[in-house]
């Protein structure tokens, strides 16, 4: 972020964003953008009234000092010259309590229109979902309006009628000011005409519709009770916002309520003028001392909370997932935007009304800024804080919902906060200031260790060479190939009910057996990838008896078993993004760097292939949009939870979405329903783009040595729904039609997978995709000779715990699901044919053994030297450890932290095989320390 654009974000961005709301909200329930540009225009300009008003104010007042100090000052530089008139011009301003700078209140008007304009500008000349939108008589919004046509020239209507309306504004307005001032007005009304006149209809409508709403309110300023015209204007516009919520507009219950209570507040105006009629109090006059020390320092604190604390306590809980290796962004710059949006809306923008404020107005700012300090540091503190995974694309796997219960003692529990810091600042107003510095100090404190330990956790990233270049690996023709290919959270029992659906994939996956009841060790990645890599040796209980290693040691060494043994047995061995590799989001390849190298004996290959077939604009957007949503996430954290819903958006942020970019990733998806969504999560694209790109990574090679892949994919963790029949992305997903004609698809053998959900359909859609795409490979190794001689193991590193297989959920708890511990195992071995399935009890610690079956006569595992068997799984019951602390920078120690455990034998269908522990519970000789 380069200076210049921090300083956008901190004067243009808040006002964008309002824009963006404001437009976004309007579209939304008028569906024209004409119209809704006639919202924003009059939104805007009913928000920022008080603002003009005292410029007003205060622009009149200095007109009014400079004609009253104008004789005498003429005086003075009539009679005097050089440094005495200049000494006795100080003395006379001194004596009347004037400064030069004074004449500057004389253009707040022209000052605060800037940034305005500066908004509207960067937000509707780049708004392209206006283009092509007629409105009118103007044929397309997103171009000049060319209204007038003579001989061939087009000629643009808007910004002369833009420009006659402001000199009218102007000539109503300047009536009895300078000559300097006219001058001024009259050379902007200029400017905005040459300026604006090749813009953008849209663009100069609103500045028009502005300019109508400025000559309105020049012409109540010059009438008599200018409030009672606009108490009558305000009621007339409440009464329709109420009866067009009430009687026309045919929206949700909450959009209704949200018109009408649009509609109130229009109406109070003139409530409050029958109120004060009816209560008419003497007239108490009372000082106001204002401290702008108290509005300053709770500005720095919720700029600190919301734009510091908020977004650094959630990248710094998992640093690296916010990190594209192949397009290095650094996460502590998303801090940086956010922390310089939340300065221009706490401290500039409030700063703003706070200056142009009346001593009564700014001690009101004061308190109302001191409150929002302790109400926004309370909810976001103690509510809405386990709402289960969320990515670093800032969206909650889960959707955000709080039940009307939560709504409710969040409002009074706010509330009741709110009211005692008011009395404690009415109270104890000296005290303000000091408390508000050790509040500063504390948050800026908490926000700087956050900082460290993401400049730490990003530090030691590997940026080599391997880490960089594109992925590929060899497979040969001549001789054997072994490829192992983990799809993390891939789900075992969705495999008949996605072949039921597609029941051609039966011969793209000719020769593979899929294994119908198998379990892993854990619900998550830490827990159960051990396993799978090392075998039976990595099981969390057998990793918790070696409780005098740390745990990332012994996850590094099942991460190098089978690629070992294979080198070691002369083949060409390639391993792709090995997971949490020395504990990091992004797989640390140096792990491997004693098998590179001239002195190294055997030979191990390592890339990175996760992210590395984005679009290079594609990640730029990404970013872009993940800069946006940091702050609006970090305003939400802090508002309370009855309105996080509505900023959270499903995920979007009220951001509206572009037409220009079809075929664009964006940064999440929002679904509609099971059946449409618009946009695709950027995290689900990495895995997906290497997945669909297994033909272009595969290299051929004409020699007859063997080989050994493993590869790391994580498309099947990212949910989203995909277009069907083919289940591939798309910004605009549409598949009624698709799921009312296959909607007995998810029913097999009188068993119905439960997909009633938008979550459950999203993970039945990217497993799916997954098979769909690994068939299309399995055609390209068919077609280049490649299939028979190849063995192939698609495994999975646990499950997840969706509920929708009744027999497989044991109890309410969701580590009482077994669906969590059920991955995916398929295996095709050399020359095998037909595709069967197989009941037998299998874990996914079975892996190196497939393997290396046939291949590899009693392996050994070289770091242990205890020979690989699968001898474990039928002399006890199999222990499933249940924890759900799944962040390797927490449960990191030389034991896997205390949890509740599980125990399954023979067959995971049958609930009678299954036993569960409390973590105090002693597990015998098997149980974790």
């Amino acid at each position: 972020m380069s200076f210049l654009t921090f300083l956008s974000t901190l004067f243009i961005g808040p006002l964008k964003l309002v824009f963006e709301l404001i437009f976004g909200v309007a579209l939304s329930f008028v569906n024209n953008p004409g119209l809704a540009i006639i919202f924003l225009s009059l939104a805007m300009n009913i928000l920022v009234l008080p603002l003009y008003r005292r410029a007003d104010a205060m622009q009149e007042e200095a007109r009014d000092i400079e004609n009253k100090l104008s004789r005498g000052v003429a005086h003075i530089k009539k009679t005097f010259s050089g440094d005495e008139r200049m000494m006795i011009l100080q003395t006379y301003y001194r004596q009347n309590n004037y400064k030069p700078t004074d004449a500057l209140n004389g253009s707040v008007s022209l000052l605060l229109e800037i940034p305005f304009f500066m908004a509207a500008y960067q937000f509707l000349s780049h708004l392209d979902i206006l283009d092509g939108v007629a409105f009118g008589p103007i044929k397309d919004l997103g171009a000049p309006d060319g209204l007038i046509v003579i001989g061939g020239l087009a000629i643009n209507l808007l910004p002369v009628l833009m420009t006659l309306v402001n000199v009218i504004s102007s000539a109503l307005y300047l009536k009895g000011f300078p000559l300097k001032t006219k001058v001024q007005l009259y050379g902007m009304a200029l400017f905005f005409l040459v300026f604006l006149y090749t813009s953008p209809a849209c663009l100069v409508f609103y500045w028009t519709l502005n300019n109508v709403f400025s000559l309105v309110k020049t012409i109540l300023y010059k009438v008599k009770n200018p409030q009672r015209i606009i108490r009558c204007i305000t009621t007339a516009a409440g009464a329709f916002f109420i009866g067009y919520g009430v009687f026309v507009y045919n929206g949700t219950v909450k959009r209704t309520a949200f018109l009408v209570l649009i509609g109130v507040a229009l109406l109070l105006p003139l409530v409050m003028h029958f109120v004060k009629r009816k209560v008419q109090k003497p007239v108490i006059r009372k000082e106001y001392t204002a401290n702008r020390k108290v509005f300053v320092l709770a500005g720095l604190f919720l700029t600190l909370l919301v734009g510091v604390l908020i977004p650094s306590t959630y990248i710094s809980s998992s640093p690296q997932e916010f990190v594209d290796i192949g397009y290095y962004h650094n996460p502590l710059w998303y801090i940086v935007s956010s922390v310089a949006m939340a300065a221009g809306f706490f401290l500039v923008w409030m700063g703003v009304f706070y200056w142009l404020a009346n001593k009564k107005g700014k001690v009101v700012f004061e308190r109302l800024m001191c409150v929002l300090c302790g109400v926004m540091f309370v909810n976001y503190m103690f509510f809405g804080t386990n709402l289960g995974v969320i990515s670093s694309t800032l969206q909650y796997e889960n959707g955000l919902f709080f039940k009307a219960p939560d709504q409710l003692i969040n409002v009074v529990i706010l509330a009741a906060v709110a009211a005692l810091i008011y009395f404690c600042i009415v109270k104890w107003k000296r005290a303000a200031s000091g408390v508000l510095i050790v509040a500063v100090l504390a948050v800026g404190g908490m926000s700087a260790v956050n900082a460290v330990t993401i400049g730490n956790s990003i530090a030691d990233l590997t940026h080599g060479k391997e880490s960089t270049m594109m992925p590929d690996f060899n497979l040969t023709k001549k001789g054997q190939n072994v490829v192992v290919i983990m799809l993390d959270r891939a789900m075992g029992e969705y495999v008949p009910y996605i072949f039921n659906e597609k029941p051609e994939l039966e011969e793209k996956f000719d020769g593979f057996t899929y294994y119908s009841n198998v379990i892993s060790f854990g619900g998550y990645t830490n827990f159960g990838t051990p396993a799978l890599l090392g075998g039976y040796e990595y099981t969390p209980v057998e990793m918790n008896k070696r409780d005098n290693e740390p745990l990332v040691d012994k996850h590094n060494e099942a991460l190098k078993v089978m690629p070992v043994i294979f080198a070691e047995n002369k083949f060409d061995v390639t391993v792709c993004d090995p997971v949490y590799a020395n504990y990091k989001w992004i797989p640390d390849l140096s792990l491997f760097d004693e098998y590179k190298g001239k002195k190294s004996k055997i030979k191990i290959k390592t890339r990175i292939s996760n992210g590395k077939f984005d679009n290079l604009e594609e990640k730029k957007r990404v970013i872009e949009d993940t800069h946006r949503n940091f702050f609006c996430f970090s305003l939400m954290k802090a508002m309370p939870v009855s309105l996080q819903p509505s900023i959270y958006n499903n995920g979007n942020y009220n951001k509206l979405k572009s037409t220009k970019h079809e075929d664009t990733v964006y940064t999440v998806q929002t679904a509609s329903g099971m059946s449409v969504a618009t946009g695709t999560n950027a995290k689900f694209m990495k895995g997906y783009g290497a997945i669909d790109n297994l033909e272009t990574m595969t290299k051929i090679t004409k020699g007859d040595k063997n080989t050994f892949l493993l590869l790391t994919n994580d498309m099947t963790h990212e949910p989203q729904l995909l277009q069907t029949p083919d289940y591939v992305p798309s910004t605009n997903v549409d598949n009624t039609e698709y799921d009312k004609a296959h909607s007995d698809r998810f029913t097999v053998d009188g068993q119905t997978l439960k997909v009633n959900s938008v979550l459950r359909m999203q993970h039945y859609h990217i497993n799916m995709s997954a098979m769909l795409r690994l068939g299309e490979w399995f055609d390209y190794l068919r077609e280049n000779g490649l299939y028979d001689n190849t063995k192939i193991i698609l495994v999975a590193d646990h499950g997840r715990d969706l509920g929708q297989i009744e027999s497989l959920v044991m109890g309410d708890e969701s580590y009482e699901d077994a669906e969590y511990y059920f991955p995916l195992l398929m295996v095709k071995d050399f020359g095998s044919k037909g595709f069967t399935t197989s009941d037998e009890f299998m874990t996914n610690a079975d892996v190196p053994m497939l393997a290396m079956d046939g291949l590899i006569d009693d392996p050994i595992n070289p770091f242990t030297g205890n020979k690989i068997t699968n001898s474990e799984k039928y002399a006890h019951d199999q222990f499933i450890i249940l924890s759900e602390e799944y962040d390797v920078e927490v449960n990191n120690g030389n034991t896997f932290l205390p949890s509740k455990w599980a125990s399954v034998h023979t067959n995971l269908w049958d609930r009678n095989n299954w036993t569960f522990y409390e973590p105090e519970t002693v597990l015998k000789e098997h149980a974790a320390p």
